[in-house]
C-alpha cells in the first residue's frame, strides 16, 4: 500500500527527532533567546548568503505566510498571486485576516505567474488609484501548487518587475527544498530578489516547524511585534529551532527534497505510457497531477493506496504527492496495481 495523499502525512525524520531529544535537557532562555535559535539565525544567513537576514520560527505555514504578508502591506493594498496559490485557496482567508488587505488571484500556465500575466493589471490599477487596492506584493509559490518550479530566469524577471514598480516579493516556500533540489543550484539563487521567504519544514521531515526569513533588512524592523501579536512566538523556541537546524545541517533538507522529487519522477515514468493515463502538468518537484481511468483509480483505492481526486481539473483527475519517506517499494506496489 502506498500513501500519496500528501507530504503532510509523512513521519518526522529521525534526525529531527534526535535534535528534539538533544535540546530536551536542562533549562534555556525563553522566547527565542536560547543558543539554538541564535545558531539558527547564523545558519540561515550562511545558507542563503544573506548576512543581514532575520529568522522568526513559527508553528505552521499558513501563519508564516500571514505574518510575512502582514509586514509587507497595509489594509488598502493588495497581494498578487496565482489563482492556484495556497494563500488564495487553502488558508481560509487568513492572509486577509492578518493583513486587512486584498488577495488578487491571477492566471498563468502551470500555476506560475509571469510578467506578462501581471504587468497590465499593475499598470491599470495604479492608473485607477485610489479606487482600487494598490498592488504591493507579488507572492510566488516555489515549488508551485501544481508541482512545477519557477526557473531562475523567471524569478529574475519577476523580481526586476517588482523593483521597477515598488513591489515586494514574498515566496511561499512550503516546498522550497523540492524547488532547490529540482533547480540543482545554490539556495541563495532561488531567493535572489525575495524580500521575505516562508521557509517550509513540516512537509520535509519536521514535526511542526516553519520560519519567516526576512531577507530585506528594512522589513525586519517591528517584525517581532507581528510575530508575537499573531501568537506565533514560541515560549520554548528551541524546540522549533532545533527541527529547522537539523534539516539545514549538512543540507539534509535538500537531500530529502531530492529524494521526494526522484520518487515523483519514478511514478511519472511508470505511469506515462499506460493506456488512459494523462499527465496534466510537468513533473518538476514532488507532485503529479494525472488523469486515470475510473476502473484503475477504483482498483487502487480498493487495494489500500491513498491519493486525492482532483475534481477541479476534471472528473478523472488525481493528485499524487511523494515525500522524503516514500520508498521504491511503495512506488513499485502502486504501479503494479495500476
Amino acid at each position: 500500500m502506498a500513501n500519496f495523499a500528501s507530504d503532510n502525512t509523512a513521519p518526522v525524520h529521525p534526525k529531527v527527532l534526535q535534535a528534539l531529544n538533544d535540546v530536551n535537557a536542562g533549562n534555556a532562555p525563553a522566547y527565542g533567546n536560547d543558543v539554538v535559535t541564535e545558531q539558527l539565525q547564523q545558519t540561515f544567513r550562511t545558507v542563503f548568503k544573506a548576512p543581514d537576514a532575520r529568522v522568526f520560527p513559527v508553528f505552521n505555514g499558513s501563519a508564516c505566510n500571514g505574518l510575512a504578508l502582514a509586514r509587507m502591506i497595509r489594509p488598502y493594498e493588495s497581494i498578487l498571486c496565482h489563482q492556484q496559490a495556497h494563500i488564495n485557496n487553502d488558508e481560509c482567508g487568513l492572509p486577509e485576516f492578518f493583513t486587512g488587505g486584498k488577495i488578487v488571484g491571477l492566471s498563468g500556465d502551470h500555476a506560475k505567474l509571469s510578467v506578462a500575466s501581471i504587468g497590465s493589471l499593475v499598470e491599470q490599477t495604479l492608473e485607477h488609484a485610489p479606487h482600487t487596492s494598490r498592488p504591493r506584493v507579488i507572492s510566488l509559490t516555489q515549488s508551485t501548487e501544481l508541482g512545477t518550479v519557477y526557473s531562475l530566469s523567471e524569478l529574475a524577471d519577476l523580481s526586476a518587475f517588482a523593483r521597477a514598480h515598488g513591489l515586494y516579493i514574498h515566496m511561499d516556500g512550503a516546498r522550497i527544498a523540492n524547488a532547490v533540489a529540482s533547480l540543482n543550484c545554490d539556495p541563495a539563487k532561488v531567493v535572489a530578489g525575495v524580500d521575505i521567504l516562508s521557509f517550509g519544514g513540516t512537509k520535509n521531515g519536521a514535526m511542526l516547524a516553519e520560519a519567516a526569513v526576512i531577507l530585506n533588512p528594512a522589513l525586519a524592523e517591528d517584525f517581532a511585534y507581528v510575530h508575537k501579536r499573531a501568537g506565533q512566538l514560541p515560549s520554548k523556541a528551541r524546540y522549533v529551532s532545533a527541527q529547522l537546524q537539523a534539516l539545514l545541517d549538512d543540507d539534509l533538507w535538500i537531500t530529502l527534497g531530492r529524494h521526494a522529487n526522484a520518487m515523483a519522477m519514478a511514478l511519472r515514468d511508470g505511469l506515462i505510457d499506460r493506456a488512459g493515463v494523462g499527465l496534466l502538468h510537468p513533473v518538476e518537484a514532488n507532485e503529479l497531477f494525472v488523469t486515470l481511468p475510473k476502473v484503475t483509480a477504483d482498483r487502487l483505492f480498493a487495494r489500500g493506496h491513498r491519493f486525492y481526486p482532483w475534481p477541479n481539473a476534471g472528473a478523472d483527475a488525481y493528485r499524487l504527492v511523494t515525500s522524503f519517506a516514500t520508498t521504491d517499494d511503495e512506488v513499485a506496489a502502486f504501479l503494479a496495481d495500476c
